[in-house]
């Protein structure tokens, strides 16, 4: 007997796990007291220890047949050129951090693990890329990352896992989860995100405007699309300013992606 395709579709090869490395780093160092980890020489290894211990806890957790880990690069990307002010009020990552970084892919190197970085590219690109390549090679996907500009990769093969106060208390983001928390779904979060904007990544949103209305927007106008189309018939303050700022908005949902 033939299986069908709906059991063709729900088959799996197995669970890839890609981790957005930049973030895990930060989170290790800020964890760990950089004073209680050194070498001889004064090399602080804080967010070395931190990295593995924290990535073992996943696979131990998590069980993956395949793990890759995605890297940021120095030097702008094509989200600079679109606005200038991305990420521009983020201070410099300490340098008992940076120096850190090269010393986390050697060790990833020598315990056999893929790491992807691409100039001109955040490592939130290549976590998408990866994403959709395990997902349309049949793999059920998790990504390990503290950015929810992640959201919108989420669909039933896509699941996030976004840490917690606790490391250990990752959430799953699932479709449902996400529905749950920002009464959306995930691939609607994008549009919510350029309404509300990004203060972690400099992106100015409508002034008043939350993820409250952001939501109910969107669910009556459908999305961004239905929302620039009608924002004439929005009253009120909130609307003056969408329509104030629908440009930037605009901008925001290009930059998001």
């Amino acid at each position: 007997m033939s299986e069908s395709r709906d059991d063709a579709q729900t088959k799996t090869r197995g669970t890839l796990l890609v981790v957005d490395g930049h973030s895990l780093a930060f989170r290790a160092f800020f964890a760990l007291p950089a004073e209680n980890f050194s070498t001889q020489a004064g090399q602080a290894t804080n967010a070395v220890w931190g990295f593995a211990t924290m990535l073992s806890q996943v696979l131990d957790s998590e069980k993956p047949d395949h793990l890759a880990v995605a890297f940021d690069m120095k030097g702008g990307t094509f989200r600079n050129e679109m606005l200038p002010q991305y990420k521009g009020t983020r201070e410099a990552a300490p340098e008992d951090l940076l120096t850190q970084l090269p010393l986390i892919q050697k060790m990833l190197t020598a315990l056999g693990v893929t790491y992807v970085e691409k100039q001109g590219y955040e490592g939130d690109d290549i976590i998408a890329t990866l994403a959709a390549m395990g997902e349309r090679s049949g793999y059920d996907t998790l990504v390990l990352s503290g950015d929810r500009d992640a959201f919108q990769l989420i669909d039933e093969r896509v699941t996030v896992l976004y840490p917690g106060h606790h490391f250990k208390d990752l959430k799953h983001m699932t479709p449902q989860a996400v529905e749950d928390k920002y009464h959306v779904g995930p691939a609607q979060y994008p549009d919510l995100a350029a309404l509300r904007g990004e203060t972690a990544d400099n992106i100015p949103g409508v002034p008043g405007v939350g993820d409250g209305f952001a939501a109910k927007w969107i669910n009556q106008y459908g999305g961004l699309e239905g929302i620039v189309e009608h924002a004439d018939e929005i009253g009120g303050k909130k609307g003056e300013s969408l329509r104030e700022n629908i440009e930037q908005v605009k901008l925001n949902r290009k930059v998001n992606a």
